[in-house]
């Protein structure tokens, strides 16, 4: 199973590389399908910068592949598994990709391997002042989640509401949404999503 340590010493920018050169793409055709420059596909598969959650989600849209897909490792097949450690939750935004220069960490942890299931359940923390990036996030699918400590911002198209502990949320993910914490200590959610599409 990956482990945090696993994924803090990923390869993300050979990762992209791959995955971009599987679809038959050049960093050209991969940043205008994504949105950004050339410059700065060839900066991410060099590992020289670091995409923001919602940039690297536009960039894995544009191969056809989910964040999940991006970062899981193939699940046992000796049957099937039912409960996960915490140290055996895939993290979906390892410390290489970061919201900008010294920003903190969004924490993504998800628990088995998505791909293989219908739904997609995540145990995310946003530290102060983190963000899922200046771009708002779209996918495929219904999310819903719980503030279970700390506040977040979220924005579900022109809606924007602070949601408490023991707040929650639902939408259509196909909306433009975004999430930040603006206070001074961590947030956590507990969110699922269906299909898997993050």
């Amino acid at each position: 199973m990956m482990t945090a340590n696993v994924t803090d010493r990923m390869d993300v920018g050979g990762k992209l590389k791959a995955a971009r050169r599987s679809k038959g793409l050049s960093q050209r055709d991969l940043a205008l399908r994504a949105g950004l420059t050339n410059g700065a596909i060839s900066l991410i598969e060099q590992n020289k910068t670091s995409p923001s959650v919602a940039s690297l989600k536009r960039l894995l849209d544009a191969v056809s592949m989910t964040l999940s897909e991006f970062f899981s490792e193939i699940e046992e097949t000796n049957g099937p598994k039912f409960f996960y450690g915490a140290d055996e939750f895939i993290e979906l935004s390892p410390q290489e990709i970061g919201l900008s220069e010294g920003a903190s960490r969004v924490s993504l942890r998800q628990v088995g391997n998505a791909s293989l299931h219908a739904l997609q359940m995540l145990h995310e923390t946003y530290p102060p002042g983190a963000d899922t990036g200046p771009g708002m996030l779209v996918h495929e699918s219904e999310e819903a989640g719980i503030v279970i400590s700390g506040a977040i911002e979220v924005t579900v198209g022109d809606h924007v509401k602070v949601l408490n502990p023991n707040d929650g949320y639902l939408f259509d993910s196909r909306l433009p949404h975004r999430f930040r914490n603006l206070g001074d200590t961590p947030c956590v959610v507990v969110s699922a999503c269906t299909p898997p599409s993050f």
